[in-house]
């Protein structure tokens, strides 16, 4: 279909499509919805001093220059989560944002080794969040699941330690991941632990191309043989990777803000979302970070569409449609979720699938 020919939404009537449209969220660090009002409330329950005085210094702070600058204070607040009702706490506070956003289906990022380091047992954090993620899908609705990720500035010595050490709660995880400080961490370094974790049956993903170059995707996908990039955004970079993410419809878990706040890109008027949907690719919208980063889901949709005019109603419909295709779910949940978002644009009169 043609959608250059179809009548474009106002910006209000836009703005309520996103906040109702049904979506999923492939690409957050639940560590990373952590809120400063409620790291203060743990620090308080479990008597963890803190280097702020306050919520608001502890906000104040969320100024960050890179990637590292941002998880030097995302570990600091990741102290004060110690026993599993902390870890469960703070997946239940991101799930209600999520209904509230209308997200249907949320694959939540864990980082075990920056509990596991600090003496935290696996047990303690993967119960909590499965028990979170269990009562989202009773009482809200939500289709959740998780995926463990490796930190790449540490081992793959140590990701292989840790992949050992969740095996007996392998039916509480779907997949790995890939994240924290990419430059000088190639993908190749963590070669055999995903080639053991394809061995188990779980799915694979990895950040790439946030702040390492092209060919950090493309080893991704030839030596990690990931379903996902996490990010990819520089991919634009090289012409011939992004004719081969399209024509293989491997999914880009794109955010927004994040880019933004992690001066990915200077504003958000700078960001290449258009451009990589117009070059066909599967990106996706995503909150990342979203306590550190400026906002949740509907804060990244919209922020997102009023510093580029060139989104609209069409590209609202293939984001969502697109996480929804990226997602790690069984077929009928997909289709169902796709129903729901075609039902939602008809009341617009607007129908893209």
């Amino acid at each position: 279909m043609d959608h250059t020919t179809l009548p474009e939404l106002p910006r209000g009537p836009l703005h309520a499509l996103l906040r109702e449209m049904p979506k999923a969220e492939l690409h957050i660090h639940i560590e990373g919805s952590l809120e400063p009002e409620l790291i203060f409330a743990l620090a308080q329950r479990n008597g963890v001093a803190l280097a702020y005085p306050s919520v608001e210094a502890l906000r104040a702070a969320y100024a960050f220059s890179d990637l590292q600058s941002f998880l030097d204070i995302y570990y600091a607040g990741a102290s004060v989560l110690l026993q599993e009702a902390d870890f469960f706490d703070m997946a239940w506070a991101y799930f209600g944002r999520a209904k509230a956003d209308n997200v249907v289906h949320a694959e939540l990022f864990f980082d075990p080794q920056t509990h596991t380091d600090r003496g935290v047992p696996m047990a303690h954090v993967i119960h909590g969040l499965q028990r979170a993620c269990a009562r989202a899908r009773s009482e809200l609705g939500i289709s959740a699941s998780l995926i463990l990720c490796f930190l790449r500035h540490l081992s793959e010595a140590a990701a292989f330690e840790t992949l050992e050490a969740a095996l007996p709660y392998r039916d509480s995880y779907i997949g790995v991941g890939l994240d924290s400080s990419e430059q000088g961490h190639p993908p190749e370094k963590f070669a055999r632990v995903y080639a053991r974790s394809r061995e188990l049956g779980l799915h694979v993903v990895a950040h790439a191309g946030e702040e390492g170059p092209p060919a950090y995707i493309r080893a991704a996908l030839d030596l990690l043989k990931v379903e996902r990039i996490d990010h990819g955004v520089r991919c634009l970079e090289d012409p011939a990777l992004v004719r081969r993410l399209a024509a293989e419809r491997v999914p880009l878990t794109v955010c927004p803000l994040s880019n933004v706040k992690l001066c990915v890109f200077k504003t958000m008027a700078e960001h290449n979302l258009p451009a990589l949907l117009d070059a066909g690719l599967c990106a996706l919208v995503n909150s990342d970070d979203p306590a550190y980063f400026g906002g949740y889901m509907n804060d990244n949709f919209i922020a997102t569409f009023d510093a580029l005019p060139q989104l609209g109603a069409a590209q609202a419909y293939r984001l969502a449609a697109n996480s929804f295709e990226a997602a790690f779910a069984p077929a009928a949940d997909k289709a169902r979720w796709r129903a729901a978002l075609d039902a939602r644009f008809a009341l617009d009169g607007l129908s893209f699938s």
